[in-house]
């Protein structure tokens, strides 16, 4: 009994050897702290190459921004390129030369027209009217020109009677003066004859003068025949401007006559747009219309037609606009975009479109784009 009274207690020291190997282990613990200095360092190179990054990528959009800028100042001299443009043409005010009352109206809003044709009719009633007086008048006026031509020629009669008793008044004088001289004829013989001689002159004069009086007559009753045939003319031109013909080939643009309207004289009634006079505005800034001249190729995007180039070529470029709206009104106003910065100024370029399809409808005042390659 005792000695398993002592064993007990060497199995419990024996249990507790192994205990001491756990407590060994334990004794490095006071160096944890050391993998923090060592951390240190790591995060300084981290943030030293992250500042490096940060700084490339500085340099990097800088020197971007600088190329962009580059190219683009360098790109004003191989093209130019805008979208403040727009298509356009002639824009015909057809007026009527006459006053008068709208009998007939031979369009409709938006109608093609050919060149030549009737758009509209005015009253020909009051203009027919008095080309039939003109006419009454010239024929009344040609028939007095036949009794001037009468007179006269009765006039170069009676001078043809007077010349011929004149030259035999003359005749008579001549042969009595010598032989009065001589004593064979008495005085008073001779003072006839020279009597005779000076009422034949006289009346020879008399005939001159008649016929110079109705040759005068004549001569203004003509003049007066000429006056009322230009009166015709004026009132025939009248009559036949009572019809509104299509100055060209176009299309009719916002009708609004109607049958019954005052046509007033040279007041425009009628809209329409020119078919033959297509082109296109682009407003160019000062800084590369130095590049272009007349001739150069250019490309045109049409906004009613997308996705679709067209070539062009120009055809002029505006040598100056106003600086002030609604100034200068022959000089074309291009408005600047903003108020509040200054900015180049822009230019007017004209250009024409090349071989265009047929199946295109332009529109005035239509948006476009264009690219002009120097």
């Amino acid at each position: 009994m005792s000695d398993f009274g002592t064993r007990t207690p060497l199995r419990e020291v024996a249990r507790a050897e192994p205990a001491a190997p756990e407590t060994t282990p334990a004794e490095p613990k006071p160096l944890r702290p050391l993998p923090e200095h060592d951390g240190a360092p790591a995060t300084a190179g981290s943030q030293a190459s992250s500042a490096a990054r940060y700084h490339r990528r500085v340099l990097l959009t800088l020197g971007a921004i600088v190329l962009a800028f580059g190219l683009y100042w360098a790109s004003s001299y191989v093209f130019a390129y805008t979208d403040d443009a727009y298509v356009t043409s002639d824009f015909v005010n057809v007026a009527p030369y006459v006053s008068g009352r709208i009998i007939s109206i031979n369009i409709v809003d938006n109608q093609a027209v050919a060149k030549g044709s009737v758009l509209a009719e005015i009253d020909p009633s009051p203009f027919q009217l008095a080309l039939n007086e003109k006419r009454a008048k010239r024929t009344e006026a040609e028939a007095q020109l036949a009794v001037d031509r009468d007179l006269i020629a009765s006039a170069q009669a009676q001078r043809d009677d007077a010349s011929a008793r004149e030259r035999l008044a003359s005749d008579n004088l001549r042969r009595t003066t010598p032989v009065a001289a001589a004593g064979f004829a008495s005085r008073q013989a001779l003072d006839t004859a020279n009597a005779q001689e000076q009422e034949a002159k006289a009346a020879l004069a008399d005939a001159e003068t008649a016929i110079a009086k109705a040759q005068q007559t004549l001569a203004l009753h003509e003049a007066a025949v000429a006056t009322i045939t230009a009166e015709i003319a004026v009132v025939q031109w009248q009559l036949d401007q009572t019809k509104l013909l299509a100055p060209t080939d176009g299309t009719i643009t916002n009708l609004t006559l109607r049958v019954g309207d005052q046509a007033v004289e040279n007041a425009p009634l009628i809209g329409l747009v020119d078919a033959h006079a297509w082109r296109i505005f682009a407003n160019y800034k000062e800084s590369v219309i130095r590049h272009m001249q007349v001739g150069h190729i250019a490309w045109v995007w049409l906004d009613t037609y997308p996705w679709h180039v067209h070539r062009a070529r120009i055809q002029g470029i505006a040598r100056g606009i106003s600086r002030v709206q609604g100034e200068r009104k022959m000089l074309p106003y291009v408005e600047p975009t903003t108020d509040w910065i200054r900015l180049e100024r822009r230019f007017p370029v004209t250009l024409v479109l090349q071989d265009l399809d047929p199946d295109v409808v332009l529109h005035m005042g239509s948006d476009a784009r264009t690219l002009i390659i120097y």
